[in-house]
């Protein structure tokens, strides 16, 4: 019996994903180098500690960079571009369906409580959440389950009584390691990436309604994807 539904918040609520490579492919412009896809997918939906840019960056160009000024200065641009970012499509629907049928629903994101309360405020969606958890709340993030975990807790259910809204590969491993059936919903740039070993994976979540995705869960097969 499902009673909890758990997002991502990076690229699954909100399309940040491809804001944050652009800016950091922009700063890498500047210095007449590049940032490749495959070198910064290592990071992405994950903890900060799994890529440094700026460190990538000083290795291409063999010499030091003023990290700090070009970190803010980065985020800054990023921070403007997802400010006009609107939810992505289906998830609204599919908060106000987990309301309707009485389910619990949480965030359990890589970033910071800063960065995920603020834009869950902006788009009026805070209030809906039961629990967030966020960097600032773990040890490890994804794709370590902590996140996962500490929010199956805080909703008082078990890993199989949940599913989680997944983009990212880092995520989909975490939601699985903390036991919870994992719905991989890739945006433009984690379609990049292979979602294989998601229990499931729909290119929208307007593709199948909550209601049909809670029936689908009752027997689903493994790698099943649905286009």
């Amino acid at each position: 019996m499902i009673k909890a539904l758990v997002f991502d918040f990076d690229g699954l609520i909100v399309d940040t994903e491809m804001s944050s490579y652009q800016t950091w492919q922009e700063i890498y412009a500047e210095h007449d180098c590049q940032l490749p896809f495959s070198t910064w997918a290592i990071c992405i939906g994950g903890s900060p500690q799994l890529f440094d840019p700026c460190e990538y960056l000083e290795q291409q160009i063999g010499r030091p960079v003023l990290r700090e000024e070009i970190r803010l200065r980065r985020r800054q641009q990023h921070i403007r571009m997802v400010e006009a970012q609107p939810v992505l499509p289906g998830v609204e629907d599919y908060i106000l369906s987990a309301k309707r049928l009485g389910l619990k629903i949480g965030v359990a994101s890589s970033s910071r409580h800063e960065w995920v309360d603020t834009h869950l405020t902006r788009l009026g969606l805070i209030d809906y959440f039961d629990s967030i958890k966020c960097f600032d709340d773990v040890k490890r993030t994804k794709p370590d389950p902590e996140l996962y975990l500490a929010v199956l807790d805080a909703l008082g259910v078990h890993g199989q009584q949940a599913i989680a809204l997944e983009d990212s590969p880092n995520g989909v491993i975490a939601a699985q390691q903390a036991g919870i059936f994992c719905v991989a919903v890739p945006n433009p740039v984690t379609s990049q990436l292979s979602l294989l070993h998601a229990d499931l994976c729909l290119s929208s979540l307007t593709e199948v309604s909550l209601e049909q995705l809670l029936a689908k869960v009752g027997g689903t097969v493994k790698h099943e994807h649905i286009h």
